[in-house]
């Protein structure tokens, strides 16, 4: 598995009145471009806010680290740490 970025957009109408495109970004753990589409194409937040995909990147190494992603078993829809307010830190 790799692990690729998939920057999309989309119209939000409570947000200035749909008239600006509003950006996400997704992390997608999948084995090619491809497949990290058709994963993204199957989020329930893509299909409801009618999203549309602007490109997608395979992140294969960051700052001189490699990212190798490694199969959770005990995990279904993986761990996220949030930081809310990075001054604390």
């Amino acid at each position: 598995m790799k692990l690729f970025m998939v920057h999309v957009g989309f119209y939000d109408p409570s947000i200035g009145d749909g008239i600006y495109e509003t950006h996400l970004n997704y992390f997608i753990a999948a084995e090619n471009a491809k497949d990290a589409k058709t994963k993204t194409h199957e989020l329930a937040q893509f299909k409801e806010k009618s999203m549309h995909i602007d490109g997608i990147k395979e992140i294969s190494n960051v700052q001189g680290y490699d990212v190798i992603l490694k199969e959770n078993a005990n995990s279904d829809t993986g761990e996220v740490i949030t930081y809310d307010d990075a001054k604390e830190l």
